[in-house]
């Protein structure tokens, strides 16, 4: 993947791209970059800023909105998080930090113009913890917020992987998945191979490999296995012990977000739909969205379910 930094020379303003598209001016410690941020859509009421998984994805597997969000009449932004897709990608890993991506996404916001009057905040699976943390930060400069595929606790998902989805794998092959990740082997074709037969096409996105829409297969394509590894860890079965993500936990916090929030989860996510649900309960406002034919991108193989709860919520804000 060739390093967004290696072509955008900062200039410390923003740059207006073609298709709606720019580049924003953050500062960090390390110095000021830019982020790319496209926005679709135009409702004075009601912008949505759509915060991609990962850690280090991009914003191309969510593109899956642009079938359901313009006919609803929705004004909603990409983005791709420091790192990731179009933006700068430095090579600095003390930028890899949960607190840093929450003031990197308040400046942003800040240079959107959103705010408590129509700002809805989306976060998909890593987004989702970002989705919080801003949350708990920043809720007053939001009005609404919405928790897609992503459990309050790190710990929680490693423990519905090791007791639930585990033991319910092919022994062998996650034994042979397991020796793969220990030796440090990632990179080998035979790791990708049993865990897109014995886990993606079962827990990530339920369909045949070749049946993959190609927003979905872009934004695997385009990890920065640097994030992704330093925040999550090498293993796709949960997240490492020694990653920066490991001991993450802020479901006794929920409680403090008091803006309307709609939490998603999917039969056949990787995470625990019952644990999502739990959360929508602790949320004072809180309303939970099951898509029983879904995993965790069920934004794809539940697009009905997934979509149709969301625009329901969405309209909701707008029209209160």
């Amino acid at each position: 993947m060739t390093p967004a930094s290696s072509y955008l020379d900062y200039s410390g303003r923003e740059d207006e791209l073609s298709g709606g598209s720019r580049l924003i001016p953050i500062d960090t410690p390390a110095g000021k970059f830019r982020v790319w941020v496209k926005r679709t859509g135009n409702n004075p009421r009601l912008k949505v800023l759509l915060l991609h998984g990962g850690p280090g994805a991009t914003h191309e597997y969510l593109e899956a909105c642009d079938s359901f969000l313009p006919a609803a009449g929705f004004e909603y932004y990409y983005y791709d998080q420091l790192g990731s897709g179009r933006s700068d990608q430095p090579d600095e890993p003390s930028l890899w930090d949960v607190d840093r991506f929450v003031d990197e996404v308040e400046q942003v916001r800040q240079a959107l113009g959103l705010g408590p009057e129509n700002f809805v905040l989306y976060g998909h699976s890593w987004g989702g913890i970002l989705a919080i943390e801003y949350a708990l930060k920043h809720q007053r400069q939001l009005r609404g917020l919405v928790i897609s595929n992503m459990v309050s606790s790190v710990p929680a998902y490693n423990a519905y992987a090791e007791q639930v989805l585990m033991p319910a794998m092919d022994q062998d092959a996650l034994a042979e998945i397991k020796a793969l990740e220990a030796a440090g082997q990632i990179e080998d074709p035979r790791y990708m191979e049993l865990l897109m037969e014995q886990h993606y096409v079962h827990h990530v996105l339920r369909l045949p490999q070749e049946s993959w829409p190609d927003p979905a297969n872009r934004g695997f394509a385009h990890i920065n296995p640097a994030i992704y590894v330093s925040m999550q860890g090498p293993s796709e079965l949960g997240i490492s012990s020694d990653a920066s993500l490991a001991s993450w936990d802020r479901t006794e916090d929920l409680a403090a977000i008091t803006v309307p929030t709609l939490v998603i989860g999917a039969r056949h996510d990787t995470m625990d739909p019952a644990f999502m649900q739990s959360m929508a309960d602790r949320l004072p406002a809180g309303k939970y969205l099951y898509c029983p034919d879904g995993s965790h991108m069920a934004m794809y193989d539940d697009q009905r379910t997934y979509f149709g709860g969301l625009t329901e919520f969405l309209t909701g804000l707008a029209s209160a």
